[in-house]
């Protein structure tokens, strides 16, 4: 299996509670995971960890077949967070200005872009659908297309794969569905590998090719069929309290 990443008995504790135990995960090359699981299960703790932004208590993290601490490509990897903190009207940035945020870590802070760090910029904001809104201020758009502009902003620095931790918080339920859209485009025609964190199972089971299932230790790792399959006593071992299945289909 080509692995994007490779996680392989992962334990970690906070204040001496246990949040992962031996976790075992394998992210293969072009795949769209849908990372499920409760509140509190260690989703975003293990994102965490993959980011290198803690560190595990026990176990190995290999990244593009590299172990952590070797890693340094980290241009490979865009990340997207909930967008827990909306730009206000006021905010005094346009789309382009923070799409080219993105090349920071490549061209350097306070460095004028080159012509073809220009056309990166402006070929992501076309990627997400968002050329019209190039010189607007990003503080009036919508709170869906501010995530397109997120996306456009990990885009930019040509990643091999996105991690995006519950990017979908506070959109409206049309937004949602072309945000999602979205993903599956840039997963099926531009061949990125995706890591979603998500609550959102109905959509899941529809865009992703695979589906883990995490509280505390993985429950559940498979294709988004066999997940459809589940009975809700199943679900509920999974998730740790009673959990009622709800059809997206409309």
């Amino acid at each position: 299996m080509n692995s994007i990443i490779s996680l392989n008995d992962i334990s970690y504790s906070y204040d001496k509670k246990p949040v992962l135990q031996h976790v075992n995960f394998e992210l293969p090359k072009g795949a769209f995971v849908g990372l499920l699981g409760p509140n509190g299960g260690g989703k975003t703790t293990l994102i965490k960890i993959i980011l290198g932004m803690a560190r595990p208590d026990q176990g190995t993290v290999t990244l593009f077949n590299k172990p952590i601490n070797e890693f340094k490509d980290w241009n490979k990897i865009g990340f997207v967070s909930q967008k827990s903190n909306s730009f206000n009207k006021g905010f005094p940035a346009t789309v382009y200005e923070v799409v080219s945020t993105g090349l920071t870590s490549k061209v350097g802070y306070f460095k004028f872009f080159k012509q073809k760090d220009k056309e990166k910029i402006l070929s992501a904001i076309d990627a997400v659908g968002m050329s019209e809104y190039t010189n607007q201020n990003i503080g009036n758009l919508s709170g869906g297309q501010q995530q397109r502009i997120f996306i456009a902003r990990a885009l930019v620095s040509e990643p091999e794969l996105i991690i995006l931790d519950e990017p979908t918080v506070g959109i409206d339920s049309e937004n949602v569905q072309r945000f999602y859209e979205l993903l599956h485009d840039l997963n099926k025609h531009n061949g990125i590998t995706l890591l979603l964190v998500t609550h959102d199972t109905g959509t899941m089971t529809k865009y992703a090719t695979d589906i883990v299932c995490l509280n505390r230790t993985l429950h559940f790792h498979g294709k988004p069929e066999e997940y459809a399959r589940l009975t809700e006593k199943e679900m509920s071992k999974l998730y740790g309290h009673p959990v009622n299945i709800v059809s997206h289909d409309h």
